[in-house]
């Protein structure tokens, strides 16, 4: 069989590839060897996302609770929760595969093998097959990390794949990883009872942000009572007794009912027959690619493969690019613009374009001027409203126009299009006062640090 697309991978970016290629006439096959929607669908943001809004009003309860308005227990469900999630799943899945038959997107379940530079062998357990192709997207995505003595082994040392299929939660949980992973699923572990104890080796918890964020997101956990360890190096984890046993260098032993290693993840690039297509991984797997996201001749590797930046909306963005390069609807280079990142939970944090730190480096080359300016939550009536005025809006300016925003505390994320734009259309002073933010929402605190005194960085 001869495709003019072929497409190895059906997470965000295999299945936005595969039908942004039908859409302009192509003919396209789509290889995947588990599940339609991949990581992010099955085991990753969507099942993360399903926990946090089942939980929530956990959260929401304990802000009223302090500000002296309410009281009263919130009792979750988890099992119920969990088979609530499992649906879901299986209907978006189910909607998928229709959107997909409806495109004539032909699926291959199986593993996609190259057996040459333009021919795929999809192995599975009924049959083999072999598909020809003008064109191919790699978007095999990745898996869990580990590092040595951090191996999971699926009793009491787990993986996020396996935490988010537990049938029941621990009583005690420690965490070994503070990025978005690790604090997205101690938040919800957090909500269901579990005591958390939060391990890493970095000097702050979500390290990639911002301090100012970091520190706001810290000084949140611990008010959870929260057992936060950070620049500390584990020496070993295993299960003892049914429970996991945490060594640390310097000595230090923790024991919980569970842990969850979310030390980050590691390219899906093995057994694809990479050698046969001409391309060879770098030394942490992943499959280094052009300015044309181009790993080889009419071969693109797009998302978390790539190494480029590992979250699904770029991931789906990529392979939208790499499905018309292929129609010859795109000619440039890949630009993607601003990207926003975003931290769930109770308090969110959310950052597109550059940090300050980013932006003084980049002023120290070219000679230009960073400044930063402010808004407090606590001045926000939204925020009030919820009793959740902990955080900030932080606006960073280089040469009078704005290179970076990033937000902390409740909700923030849904400042995220709005940022985007502000960015991307790299706004001036003139520019502030062009749009209505309506009041009264959190978007005003948007504005308000947009238009605030800005300090010297």
């Amino acid at each position: 069989m001869a495709f003019d697309l072929a497409v190895l991978g059906a997470g965000p970016a295999g299945y936005a590839a595969a039908l942004e290629a039908a859409a302009q006439g192509l003919s396209v096959a789509l290889i995947e060897k588990a599940h339609l929607g991949g990581t992010c669908l099955n085991q990753g943001c969507i099942p993360t996302k399903l926990l946090l809004g089942g939980t929530a009003a956990v959260e929401e309860l304990e802000n009223q609770a302090r500000a002296r308005v309410a009281t009263g227990e919130i009792h979750v469900d988890f099992a119920a929760l969990q088979t609530k999630k499992d649906r879901l799943l299986a209907a978006t899945r189910k909607a998928m595969r229709a959107r997909l038959d409806a495109a004539k997107v032909a699926v291959f379940a199986g593993q996609g093998r190259f057996l040459s530079p333009n021919t795929l062998q999809v192995t599975s357990e009924r049959e083999t097959a072999e598909v020809a192709f003008t064109t191919c997207v790699i978007a095999t995505g990745a898996k869990p990390a580990s590092f040595p003595g951090l191996a999971p082994d699926g009793q009491a040392v787990l993986d996020s794949t396996r935490f988010l299929a537990l049938t029941a939660m621990p009583k005690s949980l420690i965490v070994i990883g503070a990025g978005y992973i690790g604090l997205e699923m101690a938040q919800a572990a957090h909500r269901l009872g579990a005591a958390v104890t939060l391990v890493d080796a970095l000097d702050r918890v979500a390290a990639t942000e911002d301090p100012e964020t970091s520190k706001v997101l810290h000084t949140a956990f611990k008010r959870l009572k929260w057992d936060i360890r950070l620049g500390v190096r584990v020496q070993s984890l295993v299960t003892e007794n049914s429970r996991a046993v945490l060594t640390l260098e310097s000595g230090d032993r923790l024991e919980a009912d569970l842990a969850l290693v979310a030390v980050g993840r590691t390219p899906l690039t093995e057994d694809l027959g990479l050698d046969a297509a001409g391309i060879t991984p770098d030394p942490r797997g992943f499959i280094p690619t052009n300015e044309y996201l181009e790993a080889a001749p009419n071969i693109l590797a797009v998302g978390d493969v790539n190494g480029r930046i590992q979250l699904a909306h770029a991931a789906s963005h990529q392979a939208g690019y790499a499905a018309r390069r292929a129609a010859g609807k795109e000619t440039g280079p890949y630009a993607p613009g601003p990207i926003p990142s975003i931290l769930y939970g109770s308090p969110e944090a959310l950052r597109v374009g550059l940090t300050a730190a980013q932006a003084r480096a980049v002023a120290q080359a070219d000679g230009g001027e960073v400044t930063v300016s402010r808004a407090q939550l606590v001045a926000n009536p939204i925020a009030q409203a919820y009793a959740a005025t902990q955080g900030q809006v932080q606006v960073v300016w280089s040469n009078d126009k704005v290179v970076g925003i990033s937000a902390v505390g409740r909700d923030v994320s849904r400042l995220a299009v709005a940022a985007c734009m502000i960015v991307e259309e790299a706004w001036t002073p003139a520019d502030l006062h062009r749009v209505i933010f309506p009041h009264p929402t959190l978007d005003e605190s948007l504005h308000e640090a947009l238009c605030a005194p800005r300090q010297d960085q």
